[in-house]
This record gives C-alpha cells, sequence and structure tokens, in this order.
C-alpha cells in the first residue's frame, strides 16, 4: 500500500486513557472545527450538540472519583457519548483534509503515521516529537550531531496563520534520554527548533518541527 492510498488519520483509541486527558483531547477537537468553520463546513455532528456532550462528560466526573457506582455508570455513559462524536467527526476531517497535514491540524484533531516515514522523521535535527504521558507535555528526540559539544532547543506556540515569536530556550549536553518539555498549553500548537555547538561555532537553528499539545 502506498502513502498516498493510506493518508492521515486520527488518533483514537480514547478510551485508554485517564479522564482528564481523554476531556482535553475532545475539547481541542471541538476548540479547531469551531475556529476554523469556514473549511470544516459541514461536520456530520452538530458542534452545539458535541459541546454539550463534553461539557456533561466534564461535569460528571467530580462525583464518579468518589466511587460511587451509580456516579461512576453515569460518567462512563457521558464518556463514550462524547468519544463516539469525537469518532464520527474525526472520520470526517479525515475525509475532509484531503491529505493535507495543514488542514488536518487545523481540525485540533491528533494524526497517526499509518507507514514508516523517512529517517530523520521530523528533521535533520530533531528525529521525534510526540505527546508527553501527562496533558500539557511534549516529548522532544534530537539527532545526535558528531562532534557537536552541546545543544540548544527553543519552542514557542504558533499563532494561527502565523510565525512564533516568544521562544523559551533550553540548554543540554546529551541526545538522550529525551527530552520533556511540561507546563504547555493543551490545544495550542507549538514549533520546536535545535541548534549544536561545534568546533566552529553555533550552527543555524533548525526547522521547526510542530506538534499540538493535548
Amino acid at each position: 500500500m502506498s502513502e498516498s492510498s493510506v493518508g492521515i488519520r486520527v488518533r483514537l483509541g480514547l478510551t485508554k486513557m485517564v479522564d482528564g486527558i481523554i476531556v482535553s483531547i475532545l475539547k481541542c477537537s471541538l476548540k479547531g472545527l469551531a475556529a476554523n468553520a469556514e473549511i470544516f463546513t459541514k461536520p456530520p455532528i452538530d458542534l452545539a450538540a458535541y459541546a454539550a456532550a463534553i461539557a456533561s462528560y466534564e461535569d460528571s466526573l467530580p462525583a464518579a472519583m468518589d466511587g460511587g457506582k451509580t456516579a461512576v455508570e453515569q460518567k462512563n455513559k457521558f464518556r463514550g457519548e462524547a468519544i463516539r462524536m469525537y469518532t464520527i467527526l474525526g472520520h470526517y476531517v479525515e475525509g475532509h483534509c484531503n491529505n493535507d497535514m495543514a488542514t488536518f491540524v487545523l481540525s485540533g484533531f491528533q494524526p497517526i503515521t499509518l507507514t514508516r516515514p523517512p529517517a530523520p522523521p521530523a528533521s535533520e535535527a530533531i528525529r521525534k516529537v510526540e505527546p508527553g504521558a501527562n496533558s500539557g507535555q511534549i516529548v522532544v528526540t534530537p539527532m545526535r550531531l558528531p562532534g557537536a559539544k552541546s545543544y540548544e532547543m527553543r519552542w514557542a506556540p504558533v499563532p494561527p496563520g502565523g510565525v512564533p515569536t516568544t521562544w523559551t530556550n533550553l540548554l543540554f549536553t546529551n541526545v538522550r534520554p529525551a527530552t520533556i518539555i511540561s507546563g504547555l498549553m493543551p490545544g495550542t500548537i507549538y514549533a520546536f527548533q535545535i541548534r549544536a555547538l561545534i568546533k566552529s561555532g553555533l550552527t543555524d537553528w533548525s526547522d521547526s518541527v510542530t506538534l499540538m499539545c493535548v
């Protein structure tokens, strides 16, 4: 199967995640679709109904934390309905983005890769950028540059249709283990760049690699 025949697919499997992260992912998708209604013009689920389903699910969480059977069953019911809507909307986005990642990302949904990308996966300087174990985290795996004495990473939120301006910088000496960036804003797309200190001085900043934080 060729890459073109596979296309972009939505990251599913939300039921395996904790409730807080599920709510964050659902809200990201709602925000993306609502903010880009001129692109995603005819979603199969009314966004007001989707917002209500997410709100009902989120509102049910405090009572379910006490472990009461009725409250947990109610929470699971609301969760199942919200995820059902998320799945339907996700398949709509898959078909509506015309296999264009820039359009897909605007939807607020997270993509998965069904084909093995060429190495290096992300850029010549960054091997991989992926969501962390907790909401608000992104894990960045740099590429090792022979002869590099140290590395500098920077990241910044990407405004809609704009260019990052407010960067946060981090110095480190080893590319392993991967660097965990915490305290990020769920639902926000971040750009990451890396440069290295070599014998002749600092290299140029790498091309940006972007990912939406969940």
